[in-house]
């Protein structure tokens, strides 16, 4: 059963209280550079990314956020650490929440500073506790940091926030281990009502990264744990977006875009099916409806599979066999099949439409 939460909103996005699990991301790009911040945010918004983060490590890159925040397409966050006056500046330029830890701000007047601007502006924080920079007190209290630490430190900080009146607020708690993240959620979640934002901190590369990514995710989405949530990857932000799409297509959590079966071949496989089912996932990647497409290779569980799909092909000798709704349309050459396959996806989608 999925957790039941308080909503906040992002922007335009509604997040908790039984909203769909959100796909966020990052910008690597210099925030400074609002140009190229821009750019990078209209490929994403292209990929479906719903809220973005941009990195505000100076003054120049708070004031850039006006202009970003102007030439948004989606919900921008600010991460701000140490300098309350960074923050200050973000939501003055209309950022849609922040990202900050108030216990890293400093004195007490300084956050009540934020916590008044963002009250005042009804925009949401993010507190975002990670494994690798937990204060030095609990360091030294559970010698490594722990799930139980890591718990420790997003209460200390929600304290401080809900002693100031302030409860537009969500947490994650991100390690770069999958047990420790799972667990440090898990004690969270049975401790509060507030939206999680989750994520496998450094998870890797686009490879390995994505792997880890979809255990430590799938498993709390499984538990029902998780209102929004980043893939985080050594790579080009879209691929965390695709890959956050992907997480929440295979647990049926969010449609989107069409879900691919396909099959590992083996040696009763005579046509060359891995390049062909290649080409059909990327040329359908942005196909506009969630229809199931089904490339396999073999008599075995080919016509099974391909006509329980929207469409299919199942292969045989340098040939195979087109299915539609469960339907045999007809029988195509080897170097057709991907041809054939995109265009009876495309041509069905529209069908539907009209």
């Amino acid at each position: 059963m999925p957790r039941t939460t308080r909503q906040i909103k992002v922007g335009d996005v509604a997040v908790g209280g039984g909203a769909p699990v959100s796909v966020q991301s990052m910008c690597n790009t210099d925030t400074r550079d609002v140009e190229a911040t821009l750019a990078q945010i209209r490929a994403l918004a292209e990929a479906d990314c719903e809220i973005v983060r941009c990195a505000v490590p100076d003054e120049a890159a708070a004031e850039a956020l006006r202009a970003i925040r102007a030439g948004s397409p989606i919900p921008l966050v600010a991460d701000i650490h140490f300098d309350y006056r960074l923050a200050l500046t973000a939501l003055e330029a209309g950022v849609d929440a922040l990202r900050i830890n108030p216990g890293n701000i400093g004195e007490r007047w300084k956050i009540q500073e934020v916590v008044k601007a963002c009250a005042e502006r009804q925009v949401p924080i993010r507190i975002g506790v990670n494994g690798g920079s937990l204060e030095k007190e609990l360091l030294e209290k559970y010698g490594h940091p722990t799930p139980e630490a890591m718990v420790e430190s997003a209460l200390g900080h929600v304290r401080i926030l809900e002693d100031l009146g302030f409860d537009r607020i969500k947490i994650s708690l991100k390690a770069s281990d999958i047990r420790r993240t799972v667990e440090a959620y898990r004690q969270l979640a049975a401790k509060l009502d507030y939206p999680l934002h989750i994520g496998i901190t450094e998870a890797g590369t686009t490879w390995s990264g994505t792997i880890k990514s979809a255990i430590g995710l799938g498993t709390l989405l499984y538990d029902g744990i998780g209102d929004t949530l980043r893939v985080s990857l050594t790579g080009d932000p879209v691929e965390e977006v695709r890959v956050g799409w992907e997480i929440l297509k295979s647990l049926e959590l969010r449609q989107h875009g069409p879900v691919f079966v396909s099959c590992p071949t083996c040696g009763r496989c005579q046509v060359d099916l891995i390049p062909i089912a290649e080409e059909v996932e990327r040329r359908l990647q942005n196909l506009p409806e969630a229809i199931t497409v089904a490339v396999m290779g073999c008599v075995v569980n080919g016509p099974g599979e391909a006509r329980e799909a929207d469409i299919g092909i199942a292969g045989g000798k340098g040939q195979g066999l087109l299915f539609r709704n469960g339907e045999v349309v007809r029988k195509v050459p080897q170097n057709e099949l991907a041809d054939a396959l995109v265009d009876e996806a495309w041509r069905l989608v529209e069908e539907r439409k009209g």
